[in-house]
């Protein structure tokens, strides 16, 4: 995926605010950005931050299918001296009060999970490549191995990205989810030869439910960040005009 890497991040400095409250179930605080308009934090230090009882934390995303378990109150902080993630991977799982797990987007897709059964969540970083790579089946079956989550029992809120109007991908990408996801047809559509726009929400939605996850447990926010560049940030409408793009945070945490 043509996405800006944590290096370009890590110079900007810039992060969308959380426009609007939502709840995923009565047990888990969401933030998606749904808002009505973008503005800029400074980044500088900001994971590892406490927001009254809260402590955010996140991760360096390197467009991989890592996953890192934080465990405790003391693994959200950050190492000393060190400004911004210093862990490196694109999904995080806990079920540790008061931390807010963070993922930050600018077109790739946002994930967020909760376990109303055993208070487990997760925040997930999906690009192509992070999709390609199932990072969110990877996600689940840490949920699973450290909290004893079932698939069936979680929620799942898949925020504003880049969408099937108008991300176009070349070649590459096309051959690679067709070797492997050979019934991803559903997932492109054809404008010139050797490219296609493609739908990474619903390729994570079909994860998804071959996972276990009901339907009507998954919750899509139909938005599209190169489309409505108005309300979020866009790597691949922004990056040629303005030379340096924000990120949208959506952040999931329990009481």
């Amino acid at each position: 995926m043509v996405a800006q890497d944590e290096q370009d991040l890590a110079a900007e400095r810039g992060l969308s605010s959380f426009d609007q409250r939502h709840k995923l179930t009565g047990d888990y605080v969401i933030e998606l950005p749904f808002g009505t308009g973008k503005k800029w934090l400074n980044n500088s230090g900001f994971t590892g931050k406490t927001f009254g009882d809260w402590t955010l934390t996140g991760c360096w995303q390197t467009h991989s299918a890592d996953v890192r378990v934080v465990h405790n109150q003391q693994e959200a902080q950050p190492k000393p001296n060190v400004l911004g993630d210093d862990k490196f991977c694109d999904a995080l799982v806990s079920n540790t009060p008061n931390i807010l797990l963070t993922v930050k987007t600018a077109d790739c897709v946002p994930l967020l999970f909760g376990d109303p059964k055993t208070g487990a969540f997760a925040a997930v970083h999906a690009g192509w490549r992070g999709t390609s790579a199932s990072i969110v089946l990877k996600a689940i079956a840490q949920l699973q191995s450290e909290y004893g989550a079932r698939p069936e029992d979680l929620r799942c809120a898949i925020g504003p990205a880049a969408n099937t109007c108008c991300y176009e991908v070349g070649s590459d990408v096309i051959e690679r989810f067709k070797e492997l996801f050979p019934q991803s047809d559903h997932l492109f559509t054809p404008t010139q030869p050797g490219h296609a726009r493609i739908d990474l929400q619903t390729a994570n939605r079909d994860q998804l439910i071959a996972a276990g996850i009901s339907p009507e447990r998954i919750h899509i926010a139909p938005l599209c960040t190169m489309d409505r560049n108005d309300l979020f940030f866009s790597y691949r409408r922004e990056k040629k005009l303005r030379g340096r793009v924000g990120r949208l945070m959506s952040v999931i945490g329990r009481p």
